[in-house]
């Protein structure tokens, strides 16, 4: 197991984090807590690491491993912890799955141990307003990781003491529903606790809450029939084709809150959402991972070498030179065939700054303003497809932030964008398709940025489209599908078996894009995916360190209902 550890305050606190194994998380503050928590800057200062550190292993390959690699936007036949969720071969021994359950418990364990010691340690010279703010911001950490969790691997594993789960790891998952309600109840809380502007350049407020809860109530509303959960109403049937309108309207009143209140706005053009210059904190980020320019370990962007096909384009290891756009989503961004246009459309701005093909011209990565560079000719081409482009920054040299395993940037886990789309789809309701004003409006203001033609109807396939192309590489779209999969799923395990997972498409002698005249979906070693691919299995290490996560001989996993105290936070307290 490797921990890492940041010294925040002037080294008065030190953070630690053991990711690589959710049951160990002994490492928490090295600090008389009585002593360390008697300012309101003080408890500003240890929230600090819930923005960046415990995020870290999360961040480096299962952000985009999952939400990319496992829905076909990506294409990676050399990366082990990509290619066995691209295609359906994960088993419990797979790379990845220990770090990934460890990374997100131990955000889990490292904000219940930054809410429980503010609650417990502030002394009397700390605000109650910095007290309450220091808990909101906890609380929204733990809410999205147990989102995470529960979508992942459908349960979870609930508690809201770490050193209880320390002294006693050996219990029961909780039901998926609950998980989600349990991050619900945290984000809500975090929703009416946090301000209205944030504190500081990169910190959450109350409208980075109530963002997060329009993505929330989606999730809920296909887990469950009619009204606020209560235990009893989780929808079992999952091709039942109809979501709960409590959620729905919850989910459209949470985004229209952040549309319409919040501090954010669309920037005019898509390149400055990941140039260098702009990408960081800028209006319309809603909630990024807060790196740090030449830091190391868990202060460090270090996704991008794995995304990075060169040193050229990158400063130090890049790994990225067989991890590639999918040929499904190279065919949506090149050659979409709009059904309610009635034409093709090649989606050529959102393209170009989210994928590299051949002849693709970029100054910004090139040290001569006279000669930019031009990918496939500046260097070769990826042999398989074309590479990605997006959190691709360049080197040192040209962005003056870049170093060795960190590029410098920030990582996005929610923009404007997102809660646009989410708005759609909950204006969409139990229909497949809106003409709702207000969704339209935003719809076609992010296809008006993109160049491409607006809609005056917008259709279920229509979102589908638009989330992937529009967040594509940004850790999202499995999270898309796998929400419809819980009322539509035999639509979905449809949809992911007929993608041309695991496919080379590209011909060096033409530099052209395509699959060869035999090709037929899926690619070489793909497996069929059935309902059971819709969560992933739990790691077999973690399997045996608590019997109790063993799938039974029926390959069901036994959970149990989580027993929550009094609601806090009321549909009035939010709206």
């Amino acid at each position: 197991m490797v921990c890492c550890g940041i010294a925040v305050a002037g080294s008065a606190l030190s953070f630690s984090s053991c990711a690589s194994d959710f049951l160990e998380q002994k490492n928490t503050y090295q600090l008389s807590q009585g002593n360390f928590f008697s300012s309101d800057d003080a408890v500003s200062q240890a929230i600090i690491p819930l923005y960046s550190y415990v995020w870290y292993d999360f961040n480096d390959k299962f952000y985009y491993g999952m939400g990319d690699g496992r829905a076909n936007n990506i294409t990676a036949q050399y990366s082990d912890y990509i290619y066995p969720y691209t295609n359906f071969t994960e088993t419990g021994l797979s790379t990845g799955l220990t770090e990934a359950w460890g990374a997100l418990y131990s955000v889990v364990a490292q904000s219940n141990n930054s809410l429980n010691n503010i609650a417990s340690f502030s002394t009397g010279a700390v605000s109650e307003t910095a007290r309450t703010q220091g808990i909101a911001e906890a609380r929204f950490m733990r809410g999205l990781a147990y989102w995470y969790i529960a979508s992942l691997w459908g349960c979870a594993i609930i508690y809201d003491n770490t050193q209880s789960l320390v002294d006693n790891y050996v219990v029961p998952a909780n039901r998926q529903t609950d998980a989600m309600e349990f991050a619900i109840r945290d984000m809500e809380y975090a929703a009416v606790n946090l301000p209205a502007s944030s504190p500081n350049t990169g910190r959450v407020n109350k409208y980075a809450a109530y963002a997060m809860l329009s993505r929330f109530y989606l999730s809920m509303a296909g887990l469950t029939t009619n009204g606020r959960y209560d235990g009893s109403n989780i929808a079992t049937d999952r091709v039942r084709g109809t979501r709960n309108e409590y959620y729905l309207d919850m989910a459209r009143k949470a985004a229209a809150k952040v549309i319409n209140e919040g501090p954010y706005r669309l920037l005019d053009n898509y390149a400055d959402l990941f140039a260098a210059a702009t990408q960081n904190n800028n209006e319309e980020s809603i909630f990024q991972l807060q790196f740090q320019a030449g830091a190391t370990n868990g202060l460090a962007q270090s996704m991008t070498r794995f995304l990075a096909w060169s040193t050229q384009v990158n400063q130090g290891n890049s790994w990225g030179g067989s991890t590639y756009c999918s040929y499904d989503l190279w065919e949506e961004f090149k050659e979409y065939k709009d059904a309610t246009l009635n034409t093709t459309v090649d989606d050529a701005i959102r393209r170009h700054y989210s994928v590299a093909s051949y002849g693709e011209s970029y100054p910004e990565l090139s040290t001569d303003p006279e000669k930019p560079y031009v990918y496939g000719e500046s260097e070769s081409a990826g042999s398989q497809g074309a590479n990605i482009k997006k959190y691709v920054i360049g080197t040192n040299a040209v962005n003056g932030i870049a170093v060795n395993n960190n590029s410098g940037v920030n990582t996005y886990m929610m923009r404007l964008a997102e809660v646009y789309l989410n708005y759609v789809e909950a204006s969409m309701g139990n229909s497949d398709a809106t003409t709702d004003a207000t969704a339209l409006s935003l719809f076609n203001a992010l296809r008006t940025r993109a160049g491409v033609p607006t809609k005056n109807r917008v259709t279920f396939e229509d979102l589908r489209h638009e989330m992937r192309v529009e967040t594509a590489f940004e850790g999202l779209y499995w999270y898309f599908l796998i929400r419809r999969a819980y009322y539509q799923q035999q639509e979905v395990v449809n949809y992911v078996n007929n993608q041309y997972r695991n496919a080379s498409y590209y011909e060096s002698s033409t530099h052209t894009y395509k699959l060869s005249d035999t090709y037929a979906a899926p690619g070489p070693s793909v497996a069929v995916a059935t309902a059971a691919n819709l969560t992933l299995p739990i790691a077999d290490t973690d399997q045996t360190k608590n019997p109790m996560l063993k799938p039974g001989s029926d390959g069901t996993l036994q959970t149990v209902a989580y027993e929550f105290g009094e609601r806090e936070v009321t549909d009035a307290d939010l709206f």
